[in-house]
């Protein structure tokens, strides 16, 4: 087992060992989902441009079908000057058709500025919910339409969405294992690396500014840290050997890492310039992949102590190390929850990979996913999703799924190799 271990470590590193109260129910009577109406924004003004109000029609209608909270459909009404303007219309036709809220939205353009508001209704008690504003250019509607989701998110929560977050990821697109940013939808992908080497496990600072990686650039897996809007790219750890799996403190003052400086490979932290590393765990074994808890009191790590690659829990200075995975002889990837009430890891089952939920005293395990090869889970800053990577159809690609496993979508578009994806929570 302990080779089928080092296997796994030879793969992902070829080069070494390696709600506020909401004013709305969730729920409609009969426990059914809230049906939502979403109607293409329209303009009094003569710049009409009818793909730009289409934009936000299918970016609202596909956030808020994704979010399993309501259910959503893009419809179009004949409109009269009432309906322009946004004011007092008639709630009838939206009655009729079973819809209990609805999205407005009025825009104008002015040469290459845009103005947009979105208004969501209770159509039941004929009123007014929520209304929101955004200027900008006509490249920003699909932005404004997220922002407007999660607000709609908020109202019926009483927790704000996450549809203006992004996903990095590691794709082959160029023959190498370069690192990627896309909106959470897979939409606006960007290259963030064009070394033309090895660029493994991205991980978001807590305000998504940034991202630290292990790059084998200069020979070594050393780790690396870039602000999302710069090209300079910072190196945060170049000790001798492995400098792997990074993993941000809630706070963003420290990483979490697997050093190999001393021999095997460790869990240490280092402060978010690199410096003070501090060793957590002493043990003859491989010990990786460490996930801090939202508290940054607790870290999970995987290690084979055991014999087998386990998932175990520390507190943040190294003390009271607890076995977490009692089943299975293959779990790794762990990922804290952000409310801290469940870790996210991958095991590997008779059919292949599959993504696993447990609580962090051990309890309550569940499986979520059951097709195709599946590793790397990583949550949304609300925790009500998770991405991961997911081989299956014939390709590699970023998928997302509920916290309970429903919904499950692939959101990368293009083709080639997707993996280690890691969702922003901000």
């Amino acid at each position: 087992m302990k080779s089928l271990w080092l296997l796994f470590f030879i793969m992902i590193l070829p080069v070494t060992l390696y709600a506020q109260t909401g004013q709305i129910e969730v729920t409609a009577s009969g426990n059914r989902l809230l049906k939502l109406a979403v109607d293409a924004p329209r303009t009094t003004a003569p710049l009409a441009n009818p793909a730009t109000a289409k934009v936000a029609q299918d970016v609202l209608v596909n956030d808020m079908n994704v979010s399993g909270v309501v259910t959503a459909e893009g419809r179009s009404s004949q409109p009269d000057s009432r309906d322009l303007l946004l004011a007092d219309f008639n709630y009838t036709p939206w009655l009729k058709a079973g819809f209990d809220m609805l999205v407005k939205g009025e825009y104008s353009l002015n040469g290459d500025r845009l103005t947009v508001e979105f208004r969501l209704f209770d159509v039941i008690n004929r009123k007014m919910v929520t209304a929101k504003r955004y200027l900008g250019s006509p490249r920003d509607m699909r932005r404004f339409s997220h922002q407007f989701a999660d607000e709609i998110l908020r109202v019926i929560t009483g927790e704000k969405g996450v549809f203006t977050t992004r996903i990095a990821y590691v794709a082959t697109h160029t023959g190498n294992k370069e690192i990627y940013v896309m909106d959470w939808d897979g939409t606006n992908p960007l290259p963030l690396t064009k070394n033309g080497s090895i660029n493994l496990n991205p991980d978001f600072s807590p305000d998504g500014s940034e991202l630290i990686f292990t790059s084998y650039k200069r020979g070594n897996p050393d780790l690396y840290r870039r602000s999302l809007s710069s090209k300079t790219e910072t190196i945060v750890s170049n000790r001798k050997g492995l400098n792997i799996t990074g993993s941000w403190s809630p706070d963003g003052g420290k990483i979490a890492l697997a050093l190999s400086k001393d021999g095997d490979a460790e869990i240490y932290t280092i402060d978010r310039d690199g410096g003070r590393p501090v060793r957590l765990t002493i043990n003859p074994a491989l010990d990786l992949y460490p996930a801090w808890s939202p508290d940054g009191k607790r870290i999970a790590f995987v290690s084979d102590r055991l014999g087998k690659p386990q998932i175990f829990t520390m507190n943040a200075d190294g003390g009271e190390v607890k076995r977490l995975t009692t089943s299975g002889n293959y779990n790794v990837n762990p990922r804290w929850s952000p409310k801290g009430d469940k870790i996210a890891f991958s095991r590997m089952t008779d059919t292949g990979f599959n993504i696993f939920t447990i609580s962090p005293d051990g309890s309550s395990e569940a499986q979520l996913t059951t097709e195709g090869n599946n590793e790397n889970p990583s949550w949304s800053g609300d925790g009500r999703f998770i991405c991961f990577g997911s081989k299956r159809n014939g390709g590699d690609g970023v998928y997302i799924m509920r916290a309970d496993g429903s919904g499950q979508m692939k959101v990368s578009q293009s083709k080639g190799k997707y993996f280690q994806p890691v969702w922003s929570s901000r």
